[in-house]
C-alpha cells in the first residue's frame, strides 16, 4: 500500500500525529471523544495492558463489539508493543477455546455481553470484564498515564484477525502496523479525506475490513470516527444523517440489506459521498450508488493482503480488477498460466479447462505477513515465492479477471469443473432474487450435483414456471451449470462478517424444512423435492423437506 521507495507508516505514528488535535476523533451513541482525548485513552490502556503483562507473547484477546473500549484498546496495544487478537463473536464453546489458544492470548477482555460465553470453559487466559468495578477500578488507576509509545516499524506485528472459516477452522493472519496503517492512509488520501469528514465503522473489528477499510481511515485522515455497536440496515441511513457520516466500508452484504429496507423519494439526501468495500454484487453497486446519491467503490480484498488488483474507471462492471504487478492466473495442478478465456456466440466459456486458475502474485508475498502458529497454512499460501490467494478467476484479453469461487468451490459436475460465481451471477439477474448460493451436493452416481438456495426479495412468490424459462433464456448459462436444486430459504447461514457459509448449505442438503425444487432429468422444468417423488433414493434424514 506504498509506492515504490515509500516507507509505510506506522499505527503508533499516526497516533501520535493526533495526540493534540482538539478535533472530534470518536463518537458512539451521545457520546464524543477529541483527537486528544482518544489518544490519551490508548496511553491509558497501552500503561493498563503492561500491568496485565505476563511471561510469554504479549497477546490481548478482545470480545467485544464495536465500543469505544476497542478502539482504545488497539491503541493502547499499539503504544505498548502488544498484540490485540480479535476474537469473532459469533464463536462458541470449544470453537472459540480453540481461538484464544491458537493465538497464545494471555488475557481475554470482554464485557457482560459476552462474558457468559467464557464461563465454564477452560480458555487458558484470565478473562477481564470491561463492565466490572475490578475492570474500571484498573482503568481508573491508569487515567492521565504519560504517553510513552513502545518504538514500533511498519514490519512489527499488532494484530491477529482470524479468516471468517468459510471452509473451514479460522486462521489467525498477521497484521503489522504497515498492513493497518497502510491502506488507512492511502485510502485517506484516495478519496481525499479530511478532518471535517466522518468516517463510519459498523463492520466488526475484529476483521480486517472495519479496521483497515475503516478505523485506519478515519485515523489517518484526522476524520471522526463513528462506531456502531453492530451493523443495523434499518439504521443505516438515520446514523449517516445524525453523525455527518461522509465515508463508510462494507464487506458482503451490508448493501443488499441497506438496499431491502422501504425506500424514499429522500434517500439521496444525505452527506455520504463513499462506499468502499468488497463482495458486493454489480447489480447491489449500481442500484445503492444511485439510491442513496454516492459513489460506491467495491475493491477486491482478503483478510490475508496478499494481493491487490487496480481498479480503472473503464474496467468492465463485473470484473474483479486488472491483472498488474506480477499477479496474474496460474493453473492450481500444473502451475502454468492460464490462458484468456474464451466464449460462444451465446457467451458461454468454452475452454473452462484451460482459462480459469487460482490468482497468484508472482512477485511475492504481498502484503501478506504469514499466519500465527500455523505453519502448514503459510506453506499453503506461500508456494514457490508466490502468494496463492485460493480464489479461482479467469482472465479476458484485456488483462481483467473475474471471479469464479474459492478453490474449495469447485463443483464436479459430468466430469466438469464448474465454479459457483458465475452462477450465482446469472441467478442474481432475476428481478425476484436477492441473494443466490451455489454450491455442491453429491451425485448419485459420481461428483457433484448443482444445488442453489435462493432468497426471494419481499412479496415475491416462487413460479417455477417462470423461473425456469428465465433460466432457458441466458445464453451463457450452459446445460451443465443449470441447477439440479433450488432452495427457497428466508436467510442464508453467513459468518459475522456476512459470508456465506456454503460448507454448512452443502452439508445440509435437502434435508430442511424449506420448500426444495428439483429437475428430475434433462428438462428444464422443477417440481417439488419430497421422498415420494424421489427416484434416487436422496438421503433425507430426520429434518428433511415436508413428505
Amino acid at each position: 500500500m506504498a509506492a515504490p521507495g515509500e516507507t509505510l507508516p506506522t499505527v503508533t505514528e499516526l497516533l501520535l500525529a493526533r495526540a493534540e488535535d482538539a478535533n472530534p476523533g470518536l463518537v458512539f451513541e451521545d457520546i464524543t471523544w477529541t483527537w486528544a482525548d482518544h489518544v490519551q485513552e490508548c496511553a491509558n490502556r497501552a500503561a493498563l495492558l503492561r500491568a496485565l503483562r505476563r511471561p510469554g507473547p504479549f497477546h490481548v484477546g478482545v470480545l467485544l463489539d464495536n465500543v469505544p473500549e476497542y478502539s482504545f484498546l488497539l491503541g493502547g496495544a499499539a503504544l505498548a508493543g502488544a498484540v490485540l487478537v480479535g476474537l469473532n463473536t459469533s464463536r462458541r464453546g470449544e470453537a472459540l477455546v480453540r481461538d484464544i489458544r491458537q493465538a497464545h492470548c494471555q488475557v481475554v477482555l470482554t464485557d457482560s455481553r459476552y462474558v457468559e460465553l467464557l464461563q465454564g470453559l477452560e480458555v487458558g487466559a484470565r478473562v477481564l470484564d470491561i463492565d466490572s468495578a475490578a475492570w474500571h477500578v484498573s482503568a481508573f488507576r491508569h487515567t492521565h498515564s504519560p504517553l510513552e509509545p513502545v518504538p514500533a516499524s511498519p514490519d512489527d506485528l499488532l494484530m491477529l484477525v482470524f479468516t471468517s472459516g468459510t471452509s473451514g477452522e479460522p486462521k489467525a493472519v498477521r497484521c503489522t502496523h504497515g498492513k493497518i496503517a497502510g491502506p488507512g492512509r492511502l485510502l485517506a488520501e484516495r478519496h481525499g479525506l479530511g478532518q471535517a469528514d466522518a468516517v463510519y465503522v459498523s463492520m466488526p473489528m475484529f476483521h480486517s475490513n472495519a479496521v483497515m477499510a475503516g478505523w485506519s481511515v478515519g485515523l489517518a485522515a484526522g476524520a471522526t470516527i463513528v462506531l456502531r455497536r453492530r451493523f443495523s440496515a434499518s439504521g443505516f441511513l438515520d446514523d449517516v444523517r445524525r453523525y455527518g457520516v461522509t465515508y463508510a466500508n462494507y464487506v458482503g452484504k451490508p448493501l443488499s440489506y441497506v438496499l431491502s429496507t422501504p425506500s424514499r423519494e429522500d434517500d439521496a439526501d444525505n452527506p455520504l459521498r463513499m462506499m468502499f468495500g468488497n463482495e458486493g454484487t454489480p447489480r447491489d453497486v449500481a442500484a445503492f450508488a444511485e439510491r442513496f446519491g454516492c459513489q460506491v467503490v467495491d475493491a477486491y480484498g482478503s483478510t490475508e493482503g496478499g494481493i491487490v488488483l487496480p481498479r480503472p474507471p473503464e474496467m468492465p462492471r463485473e470484473a474483479l480488477g486488472r491483472l498488474e504487478g506480477g499477479v496474474t492466473v496460474l493453473h492450481p495442478g500444473t502451475g502454468r498460466p492460464c490462458p484468456p478465456a474464451e466464449f460462444d456466440d451465446m457467451g458461454r466459456m468454452t475452454n473452462a479447462a484451460d482459462a480459469v486458475g487460482e490468482l497468484v502474485n508472482e512477485a511475492g508475498a504481498g502484503m501478506f505477513a504469514g499466519y500465527y502458529n500455523d505453519p502448514d497454512a503459510d506453506a499453503e499460501r506461500l508456494r514457490g515465492g508466490m502468494f496463492w490467494s485460493g480464489d479461482l478467476v479467469y482472465r479476458d484479453e484485456d488483462g481483467y479477471c473475474y471471479f469464479v469461487g474459492r478453490t474449495s468451490e469447485w463443483l464436479r459436475v459430468d466430469g466438469e469443473n464448474l465454479g459457483a460465481a458465475p452462477i450465482e451471477r446469472v441467478l442474481l439477474r432475476h428481478p425476484d432474487v436477492a441473494e443466490a448460493a451455489v454450491y455442491a451436493v453429491p451425485d448419485p452416481k459420481v461428483g457433484d450435483q448443482v444445488m442453489a438456495a435462493l432468497v426471494l426479495r419481499p412479496g415475491a412468490v416462487f413460479d417455477p414456471d417462470a423461473f425456469a424459462a428465465f433460466l432457458a433464456g441466458q445464453g451463457d448459462l450452459g446445460p451443465k451449470q443449470v441447477p439440479r436444486f433450488l432452495r427457497l430459504t428466508g436467510r442464508l447461514p453467513r459468518t459475522a462478517t456476512y459470508k456465506v457459509l456454503k460448507r454448512t448449505l452443502s452439508a445440509q442438503r435437502w434435508r430442511t424444512p424449506d420448500p426444495v425444487w428439483w429437475r428430475e432429468g434433462a428438462e428444464l422444468r422443477f417440481t417439488p423435492l419430497t421422498p415420494s417423488s424421489d427416484p434416487i433414493r436422496l438421503d433425507w434424514g430426520a429434518r428433511s423437506v415436508r413428505g
